[in-house]
């Protein structure tokens, strides 16, 4: 992470990747850009390829004034609920950076809880370049945890789905069990344990 003089430019975006996910924790980045060429080329996560997304990445990461990642873990999701959980990710990011911004700016509806001004903005990850900035960390630090999973958990296909419920992801799960990544408080998942649970 790296840190620059500060300056009232210093505002932070904040987005989130994993809220849909039937397994793997919530993460959450938080970044202040500079005025660099990299805050041009930024986009929403999701309209990138994975190539794209880890070229940004590495982009961001050493040409940002600051940047931090934050997360939830599958239990917290379960006992908080998972957009609880995600703000509690979004407010460790912040809270992680090593420069403080002097303003917040969050995709979405919500901001979590913060000692800075902040505004949560509906599509901010495709109008907003330190959005779409947090947007690209938060999804690939997420997507490579996922793809390590597979070597833990064979044959749900986390490598591929990243814990999404796609149609291969249910039907392992409807034919494995659930497994410690899962998130037990997710219907599908819920589902699953309890057939698992009866079967003699």
């Amino acid at each position: 992470m790296r840190e620059a003089g500060r300056t009232m430019g210093d505002v932070a975006g904040v987005d989130e990747a994993g809220r849909g996910p039937l397994a793997g924790p919530v993460v959450a980045a938080a970044v202040i850009l500079g005025p660099v060429p990299v805050a041009a080329m930024v986009r929403d996560s999701k309209q990138l390829s994975a190539a794209r997304r880890e070229s940004l990445a590495q982009a961001i990461r050493s040409q940002a004034r600051a940047w931090a990642l934050g997360r939830a873990e599958v239990e917290e999701i379960d006992r908080l609920n998972i957009l609880q959980a995600t703000l509690l990710a979004m407010q460790r990011a912040v809270t992680a950076l090593a420069l403080a911004p002097t303003r917040v700016l969050v995709d979405g509806n919500r901001c979590p809880k913060l000692a800075i001004p902040s505004e949560a903005i509906v599509g901010g990850d495709r109008r907003v370049a330190c959005i779409s900035a947090a947007s690209i960390l938060a999804k690939v630090a997420r997507d490579a945890e996922m793809i390590a999973l597979e070597t833990h958990y064979p044959g749900y296909g986390f490598a591929r789905h990243k814990g999404y419920p796609t149609r291969a992801h249910r039907e392992a799960l409807a034919r494995l069990g659930p497994t410690a990544a899962h998130r037990r408080s997710f219907a599908p998942v819920r589902a699953a344990a309890e057939v698992v649970s009866s079967v003699p």
